[in-house]
């Protein structure tokens, strides 16, 4: 479980997330959506631990910053960054050890092979394309076995196949009763993953739906339902 209450960031005098909470049950996927710059990102990286923030975040009932919060959490980053001198496994390997993972080789290899890693376990981190990047700070988390798990931007980079092997991965994490928070503004791409999402415009959620509320309703029929539509979008 995901909770997150009253959190402000401000840089100096600038207010870029404006008393923001919301709560995602085991089990749930959540998509923060909303244009560039409406503060998605910011509250990722708060509830990551990133930034400095006012207000309460808490993973599984423990507060965020809490040492036993970050075993059970993983974060995705939009823009991963690699060792350059560690290869794609022993970036695996250092996740294992810095989480003291009871996690075997075989594990390892399975997850590089899901995502079509296992021919490139041997280059550097300086070695590898953005596409490549992602997929191993993909696989690095899901090493954990995570409770909880936020992604930014996920799929940004990603080739069609491992777009699906992640949307793959995401339907299984919620049948695991992980909870999942995915920070997009494709709307596309996430379609047939979400069951709550949170509208964010200028810092602040504007809206919020189940699957329930939307009645079948399109997730763009949606969004641009509480945004007011495509040309203010574009705007």
């Amino acid at each position: 479980m995901l909770e997150v209450r009253n959190l402000v960031k401000k840089y100096g005098k600038i207010v870029a997330v404006k008393d923001v909470g919301f709560s995602l049950e085991n089990g749930t996927v959540g998509i923060l959506l909303g244009p560039n710059g409406a503060g998605k990102s910011t509250i990722i990286k708060s509830i990551a631990g990133l930034l400095r923030f006012t207000g309460d975040v808490r993973i599984e009932g423990m507060p965020a910053r809490d040492v036993n919060a970050k075993r059970v959490f993983a974060y995705v980053p939009e823009i991963p960054a690699m060792f350059e001198m560690l290869t794609v496994r022993e970036h695996m390997n250092y996740v294992k050890q810095a989480y003291a993972l009871d996690v075997t080789e075989e594990e390892i290899d399975a997850l590089l092979e899901r995502f079509e890693l296992r021919d490139k376990q041997d280059k550097l981190g300086n070695e590898l394309s953005k596409g490549m990047m992602q997929k191993v700070s993909i696989c690095c988390a899901l090493l954990i076995k995570p409770r909880v798990i936020l992604f930014d931007e996920p799929m940004v980079g990603l080739d069609p196949m491992a777009i699906k092997e992640l949307k793959n991965v995401i339907g299984e994490l919620k049948s695991d009763g992980v909870t999942v928070l995915i920070s997009t503004h494709m709307l596309e791409m996430v379609e047939e993953l979400w069951d709550v999402m949170f509208v964010m415009e200028e810092g602040t959620i504007i809206g919020e739906y189940t699957k329930e509320d939307a009645k079948g309703k399109a997730l763009d029929e949606l969004f641009f339902g509480i945004t007011g539509g495509e040309e203010q979008w574009r705007a």
